[in-house]
């Protein structure tokens, strides 16, 4: 709210501590909203790409399908992590398994281009290390 300035002042940096209090203790959600602003430097934050990829692999392994499409792309271009194109198609597996709609078809574009880029032998490796995240992430009902 204090972010937004609605029903409060508009106040970043107010709005920047309750978001690190809910990241802190554990909320996907806030999780990713952190990774993002770290990520565009956006708001009282610096722009820290390494610092974006903690939080977003916080939330991503809550299975926050916005903070793995984010991996994804990290991994995909290397920024903030060194690029992997595993890593890139392996969250961006997973974000689309969690997405609906045009969401998931813009993932699964970016999957593919990934793809794309990759040998049978690692679009293999991906998807093994997809399918072991998920059995060792089960979603809540």
């Amino acid at each position: 709210m204090y972010t937004l300035g609605q029903g409060v002042p508009k106040d970043h940096v107010e709005g920047m501590r309750w978001y690190r209090l809910a990241a802190d203790q554990g909320h996907a959600e806030a999780q990713y909203d952190f990774g993002v602003k770290y990520s565009t430097g956006l708001s009282v934050l610096p722009q820290d790409d390494a610092e974006a990829m903690r939080w977003y692999r916080l939330a991503a392994d809550q299975g926050e399908a916005d903070a793995q499409y984010n991996l994804g792309v990290s991994y995909g271009t290397g920024e903030g992590v060194p690029q992997d194109y595993v890593q890139a198609h392996m969250w961006f597996n997973l974000a689309a398994s969690r997405m609906t709609g045009e969401d998931r078809e813009s993932v699964v574009e970016n999957r593919d281009r990934v793809a794309g880029l990759m040998n049978p032998t690692q679009i293999a490796e991906a998807q093994r290390l997809a399918r072991e995240w998920d059995a060792a992430h089960p979603r809540e009902p």
